[in-house]
């Protein structure tokens, strides 16, 4: 199953940023959100965080539709209800496009890739 990344800050503002995190703990969550991110097939999905930087990791199917969650969650008015919440703490990256709250992140490096490129170049040799 593939594993998608995104990244967001939030406003640098510790009180703002124990509320946030307070609001994603279980059981404060709302079920409606968790039925939302389940509904679009999503098998599991993390937010990590570091000073005000966010990455969430959502691991989904094979042909998981990103487009079709927008939409659904577009059309929920309590999925809207809680992104309205959440703006209250968060802030756009620089280089997001207008309307883009969790902006895509790309993949620089794997380990596995890296060790898959040694084993067919004969030998896993420093260079």
């Amino acid at each position: 199953m593939p594993r998608l990344y995104y990244a967001l800050d939030l406003r640098d503002d510790p009180a703002a940023i124990a509320e946030y995190e307070n609001w994603h703990r279980p059981g404060v969550v709302w079920p409606e959100i968790v039925a939302s991110i389940r509904a679009a097939g999503i098998e599991d999905m993390e937010i990590f965080r570091t000073g005000n930087r966010l990455v969430m990791v959502m691991q989904v199917p094979d042909g998981y539709d990103s487009a079709g969650k927008q939409a659904a969650d577009a059309a929920d008015p309590r999925v809207q209800a809680w992104e309205r919440l959440m703006d209250r703490y968060q802030q756009r990256l620089p280089w997001a496009r207008p309307g883009e709250k969790w902006v895509p992140m790309r993949g620089i490096f794997s380990l596995r890739e890296a060790l898959a490129a040694s084993t067919v170049a004969g030998r896993g040799e420093r260079q």
